[in-house]
């Protein structure tokens, strides 16, 4: 393969990694379009989105920050499975503990900028690292494990229950 045909090769790819995180996000072109306030036409984002045109790195940064995702998660993936997804660990080798039977709970990630106080922006990051582990981008809502419940509760030095009930409090947990 010619360096030409290989540029188009991961220009294509590029433009696949674009497409799958605007519609994880529920996004159409034209809603990008106005979210950018015109900076995306949505027949130029279409056209990376196919391939067709090749996206500068300015201007990928600004469609990750307006996506509110890191840059590299708009990038393709080695085909090799060399990327940096941090999900190596299956689910059968995870460690086990008291906290196991507390089950999921699902975060509301739109309530999430109402939260006052230092506890926001922690829980921002943390949350923020998982949605790049599971590269889920939706933005509105996401499940954690009782591992992540437990990793939260150490940052603020609670317990896993008492985790829960301050997420709740925060009226960041959805009820089924």
């Amino acid at each position: 393969m010619n360096e030409e045909e290989q540029e188009r090769a991961y220009a294509a790819k590029v433009g696949s990694r674009l497409r799958a995180v605007r519609r994880q996000m529920r996004l159409s072109l034209q809603a990008v379009e106005a979210r950018s306030e015109h900076e995306f036409k949505a027949s130029v984002l279409g056209a990376y989105e196919r391939g067709e045109r090749t996206i500068s790195v300015p201007r990928l940064q600004r469609l990750a920050d307006l996506y509110g995702v890191p840059v590299d998660q708009l990038l393709p993936r080695e085909s090799n499975g060399s990327a940096t997804n941090g999900n190596s660990h299956p689910e059968s080798s995870r460690a086990s503990g008291p906290w196991e039977g507390m089950g999921k709970l699902t975060i509301d990630l739109s309530q999430l900028g109402k939260v006052n106080g230092p506890e926001r922006d922690l829980l921002h990051r943390y949350l923020g690292m998982i949605q790049v582990q599971r590269q889920d981008f939706n933005g509105r809502m996401m499940t954690i494990r009782s591992e992540d419940v437990r990793a939260i509760a150490c940052l603020f030095e609670l317990s896993a229950e008492d985790m829960s009930k301050r997420l709740d409090e925060l009226g960041l947990l959805l009820h089924s």
